[in-house]
């Protein structure tokens, strides 16, 4: 049987390291949000031939210094522009620039987001995330409600929100990096992704967590609760890793042929289920371990 929990320390350095560095290039840097939360035009238009490819519109477009310019290909020969620029004479210069591509090209809508709107987005999406947390915090603690001893059912709960603040900084971070560097934006997709995140890393959090529940009831006080988080975490090992590689070949597959679309909320998505399968066994289980050792020490 491996020994994981004793090693705790060498993960909460690995993982308090990410999440810093996340924080501070979060607050030098911040995110690049997309015209979603800044406000902007999204045009609409199909195509009556082959549709180009995102980086030949982009390229075609370039000369207007369009900002926060997103070109996003749909199946069914449409094309989604975004762009910070609002006004109707940018906007006829952007369709003209797109018929010489396609003379036949058709200019299905276009629709300007106000700054109003995106404000309220925003803020909805930090709602959202503070409210998911919150309610998996109470889920948790009422789920383990039975287990007392030798750490109260609230501090799984507590254990549970630490891993995912883990996961969603860390994500988030990831992002802060793409923005710089690689000019990704982020929208209400991203949004999505993460509160997906924060779904499947609490389900595999919570199955450590029940098999923990489970050893606990059998052994009783005759074995000591380092130990027993420790075997539970040997016997969810595989089960947690080979279902996270399935998700995780599923989500690469995504990333290299889904499309331009859903790319980033694939990547997202991979980047959070990666971190969220590292700290149900590494973060969240130790933390109930460092709970009780603390409450040792106290008393």
């Amino acid at each position: 049987m491996m020994q994981i929990i004793n090693k705790r320390k060498y993960f909460y350095i690995v993982s308090g390291t990410l999440v810093v560095i996340s924080l501070v290039i979060l607050a030098m840097w911040g995110l690049k949000f997309g015209i979603d939360f800044t406000g902007g035009t999204e045009m609409k238009v199909k195509f009556s031939q082959n549709v180009p490819t995102p980086p030949v519109i982009v390229a075609k477009l370039e000369d207007l210094k369009l900002d926060s310019l997103a070109v996003k290909k749909a199946t069914d020969g449409t094309v989604n522009i975004d762009y910070r620029n609002s006004s109707d004479q940018i906007n006829t210069k952007v369709f003209g620039h797109i018929q010489e591509l396609d003379k036949n090209a058709v200019q299905l809508s276009t629709d300007f987001i106000g700054s109003t709107v995106s404000g309220q987005l925003k803020t909805s999406a930090v709602e959202s995330l503070i409210l998911a947390i919150i309610g998996i915090a109470l889920y948790v603690a009422w789920a383990f409600r039975k287990v007392s001893r030798p750490v109260a059912s609230w501090k799984y709960g507590l254990g549970a929100v630490v891993a995912l603040g883990h996961d969603i900084l860390i994500t988030v971070g990831v992002f802060v990096l793409l923005g710089k560097f690689a000019g990704v934006e982020v929208g209400v997709p991203f949004i999505a992704a993460l509160l997906t995140i924060l779904g499947y890393s609490v389900n595999d959090t919570i199955v450590v967590f029940d098999r923990t529940r489970e050893n606990l009831l059998k052994a009783g006080a005759k074995e000591d609760f380092e130990d027993i988080v420790n075997r539970s975490l040997n016997e969810t090992l595989a089960r947690s890793i080979n279902t996270s590689l399935t998700v995780i070949l599923v989500l690469f597959a995504l990333v290299l042929f889904g499309g331009e679309s859903i790319r980033y909320f694939s990547v997202a998505l991979l980047f959070g289920v990666t971190f969220g399968t590292y700290s149900s066994i590494y973060v969240a289980s130790a933390l109930l371990v460092t709970i009780y050792k603390f409450q040792i020490k106290k008393a």
